[in-house]
């Protein structure tokens, strides 16, 4: 397997592109990629019916069953929301699922307040969770992975902190659903998503919100663009809560933030479905990637621990409630 820091260090990085607080600087490789590809995106494979994602059984908060029936790879993003059935959910880390098989995908419960049938299958959402959610489940996962094996969530951490997002940016939700933070700012949140461009060779991004970074690098061009609009869709929402515009003064790294990422303890073990699932584990900065066919299909990366100072806003938190959540987790 290549070290993750010299896969970091081979990137470009392009000048910042800024809108509003947040910057976003373009990454790209030198090394030739084939034309498309070599696996299908959650988003086209269930378009096309080629794939499904169900609940276990009656119901399973931490865990889904996801069917792929085509003849290719499958590859499903960490942090995807998946919405409908008993509850909608996020992807707690990035899973490519072998073609013709059915595997059981650990997910993070991100509608608190409900608990029946909405609809048989999921469906894909046009957003990522919101970058702080995804800095802190990573962080949670690693943990989990090295105490019990399991890839979990502190569900209730997630809960609270949705529920302090909701209040921060003034979304009443009866389900206490993340969803309804992204349906209740989606003209601004659109805005966003209007002024960045993804670039021909791009194959990730490095995002700054005020002090924060957050990494999202791909195996191929093709990914980027078909992700690019969900990514600054879940960038943007944590942006809106900055007040203060970063400072032109060269402060603002994406180098320092990949070598940090690059010098960060890691360790790695086989994944979920298809490769080997490395996980990342700084003094500030957490993140995860899946190594699989000899390259790196995905990594995601995190500053950590600085994110609460950024937010001025306090509230009051209520614990969502915890009736008919499914089985114990």
């Amino acid at each position: 397997m290549k070290p993750l820091p010299e896969e970091l260090a081979g990137l470009q990085i392009a000048s910042p592109q800024q809108f509003r607080n947040l910057t976003l600087f373009s990454l790209s490789r030198n090394e030739p990629v084939p034309a498309t590809p070599d696996y299908l995106l959650a988003d086209e494979a269930m378009g096309r019916g080629l794939a499904r994602i169900t609940e276990v059984d009656g119901g399973s908060v931490p865990e889904l069953r996801f069917e792929n029936n085509s003849d290719q790879p499958i590859l499903l993003l960490d942090g995807e929301e998946l919405v409908g059935a008993k509850q909608n959910r996020v992807l707690n880390l990035t899973i490519l699922v072998a073609a013709k098989q059915t595997t059981l995908i650990p997910v993070s419960c991100v509608e608190a307040g409900r608990w029946h049938m909405d609809s048989a299958e999921f469906r894909p959402a046009s957003h990522v969770m919101y970058s702080r959610g995804r800095a802190a489940r990573v962080t949670q996962v690693s943990a989990s992975m090295r105490t019990s094996g399991s890839r979990r969530s502190d569900q209730g951490a997630v809960w609270e902190d949705i529920a302090a997002k909701s209040a921060r940016m003034n979304t009443d939700s009866p389900t206490q659903a993340m969803s309804a933070v992204f349906e209740r700012h989606a003209i601004s949140v659109e805005e966003y998503v209007r002024a960045f461009a993804c670039g021909g060779n791009q194959c990730g991004v490095a995002v700054a919100i005020g002090a924060e970074f957050g990494l999202d690098l791909f195996d191929h061009p093709a990914t980027m663009r078909s992700l690019f609009a969900k990514l600054v869709r879940s960038y943007a929402l944590d942006a809106m809560e900055l007040a203060k515009t970063p400072a032109d003064d060269g402060s603002v790294d994406p180098a320092a933030f990949l070598k940090a990422l690059a010098d960060a303890p890691a360790a790695s073990e086989p994944a979920i479905g298809m490769g080997k699932d490395v996980r990342l584990a700084g003094k500030s900065v957490a993140g995860a990637a899946l190594w699989e066919g000899g390259r790196y299909v995905h990594i995601c990366g995190f500053t950590v621990g600085q994110g609460s100072k950024e937010i001025s806003v306090k509230t009051r938190l209520s614990r969502p409630t915890r009736r008919r959540t499914g089985r114990a987790f």
